[in-house]
């Protein structure tokens, strides 16, 4: 097994989720079965939501290098970042390290792709700094397809905080059902739950298009990369591609 190394704690509920969801995806007999994780937890990375949305905070880039070349070196030979977000940093990340990235939102992307109806938009339920910064928009436009996003960002930006602080998730799920709603409604063909935080809550999002959890996406590559895989060897990025 090849380790992986994990950006991690953006936000730490979401990174431990994400190790939980690789443990699920490997069948194992015993304890050397399972995908070897080095977890850089590290929540003190600068708030990505700042730095996009309000102009206020740090550069979340250089952090995210310095914990992709602490892993290198640790003897990661792939990263994984369990944070859509933080993908909008990725080119800092890969000059700063000679090994590969998995990229969550490409092959996110690449799986909505294969199960919409042909011609089909792609609902985003994530930050509002996902439709600011276009971190979705290369690889939507290697699809063909076109990105929906929710109407009340101001609701979702409020759920996150909301999943992030610990608090009573009834005010974010209502947010994530309603928000999900809203992209069927507007034409979506597969909606991507593109928040690690939303990961937590991403039943609350069901309803009549089929639901992608990025989170989910990115495990699974994890484990396959691990096993051997090459770090773009994804049916469904290829099939976008």
């Amino acid at each position: 097994m090849r380790p992986v190394g994990v950006l991690g704690g953006m936000g730490p509920a979401a990174t431990v989720l994400f190790q939980q969801r690789v443990l699920a995806a490997v069948p194992a007999a015993d304890d050397a079965d399972h995908v070897p994780l080095l977890i850089d937890m590290n929540p003190q990375v600068p708030s990505r939501i700042a730095h996009i949305l309000e102009g206020t905070g740090d550069d979340p880039g250089p952090v995210l290098a310095a914990m992709a070349r602490r892993l290198e070196r640790a003897g990661a030979a792939a990263l994984a970042m369990p944070c859509n977000t933080a993908h909008h940093y990725a080119g800092a990340i890969r000059a700063a390290s000679g090994v590969p990235l998995l990229d969550m939102v490409a092959m996110s992307v690449a799986r909505a792709h294969e199960v919409a109806a042909s011609g089909a938009p792609i609902g985003v339920l994530g930050s509002p700094a996902l439709r600011r910064t276009g971190v979705f928009g290369p690889a939507l436009e290697r699809a063909g397809r076109a990105p929906v996003w929710p109407a009340d960002e101001d609701a979702l930006l409020a759920a996150i905080r909301d999943v992030k602080a610990g608090r009573d998730p009834a005010a974010a799920r209502a947010a994530l059902a309603a928000a999900a709603r809203g992209l069927a409604s507007d034409g979506a063909g597969a909606v991507l739950v593109a928040c690690t935080e939303f990961s937590l809550h991403a039943d609350a999002a069901r309803g009549p298009a089929p639901l992608i959890d990025t989170l989910d996406v990115l495990a699974e590559a994890t484990a396959a990369f691990a096993q051997g895989a090459r770090a773009d060897d994804d049916p469904a990025r290829r099939a976008a591609e």
